[in-house]
């Protein structure tokens, strides 16, 4: 009788059932769609990202697809960290009896304020924060995101270290700079213990009978299938600069998909957009396509495909 492949992972100090990691933003911070998406079958989850105080985002529309992604300016809409950690608390006590560990994730307008914003988020206890630096549709709020800069990067990385109280930190980078790799290893050497790459690519769509941008904030963050080859690429060289866990994120739709990106160098590999593609059980059904790519290339572990490309 064969037996299915082992698919658990460890990343940092993190154990996950399994490589697929709900990414940000996607089921929000509601404690009932968190519990959810891990009874579907998540490794780890992860929480929208919450900022300093309440907002309200950008007006509609704010999301459009198109022939080979979708592309979205929901412009960060949160609760506020003083609420949104009592999600988080809801959140952690429906999944620790599952072993689904809870990933908080945030933002800010500065180094400073970004430790703030982790002190009062580590209230909640999250086995991992992401720390967003990355978001390419506030540009107006918060002007150049803090990951088109290694300094800038690794500012913010030092002062959420200081005031996390211990808890792991997973820095989130941005496809559109120069050199992901050397801002990866700025951010490891400030201290992050994982790395996220990547975030939604910035991008536009016209509506040409109208001859304006079809969302209201005209750009937005592109994901989804298009997204995927750029997405790896960034993996693939973030590998070669750094040894920490990275969580490759964009465009994941398959099992396969999600193999290419472990492959690339990735050790958890986020899940997105595939939701909208595939609908609420497409975590239990790419972790059954990865479980059935394992077994019919002859690996016994999901470890085995690790960096294998490289």
């Amino acid at each position: 009788m064969k037996h299915d492949p082992d698919i658990s992972v460890k990343l940092g100090r993190l154990s996950l059932k399994n490589p697929l990691v709900l990414a940000s933003g996607v089921m929000g911070t509601s404690p009932e769609l968190l519990h959810r998406v891990a009874l579907s079958g998540a490794g780890a989850v992860t929480a929208k990202s919450c900022g300093p105080t309440l907002r309200t985002g950008h007006p509609n529309p704010v999301m459009v697809a198109w022939e080979h992604g979708l592309l979205n300016a929901i412009g960060l809409t949160n609760p506020g960290v003083d609420d949104e950690v009592k999600l988080l608390m809801d959140a952690k006590q429906r999944l620790n009896p599952l072993n689904v560990p809870l990933i908080a994730s945030i933002f800010a307008g500065s180094a400073e304020e970004f430790g703030e914003v982790a002190s009062i988020v580590a209230e909640a206890e999250p086995d991992l924060v992401e720390v967003n630096i990355s978001c390419p549709n506030v540009h107006d709020d918060f002007g150049l995101p803090f990951a088109a800069d290694a300094k800038s990067a690794a500012a913010v990385t030092r002062a959420v270290k200081q005031k996390i109280g211990g808890i792991p930190i997973a820095v989130k980078l941005a496809p559109n700079v120069p050199d992901i790799g050397r801002i990866a290893k700025s951010v490891v050497d400030a201290g992050s213990d994982v790395i996220t790459a990547i975030n939604t690519m910035p991008g536009m769509v016209i509506d040409v009978d109208a001859a304006q941008p079809v969302l209201h904030n005209r750009s937005g963050g592109l994901s989804g299938p298009a997204l995927k080859p750029i997405a790896v690429r960034c993996v693939a060289e973030i590998a070669q600069f750094v040894d920490v866990p990275i969580i490759g994120t964009g465009g994941v739709l398959t099992g396969r998909d999600a193999a290419e990106m472990m492959m690339a160098g990735a050790t958890a590999v986020g899940v997105g957009s595939a939701l909208w593609y595939r609908g609420p059980d497409a975590i239990k059904l790419i972790k059954a396509e990865l479980q059935d790519f394992l077994r019919e290339n002859g690996y016994k572990s999901v470890c085995e495909i690790f960096r294998k490309a490289l």
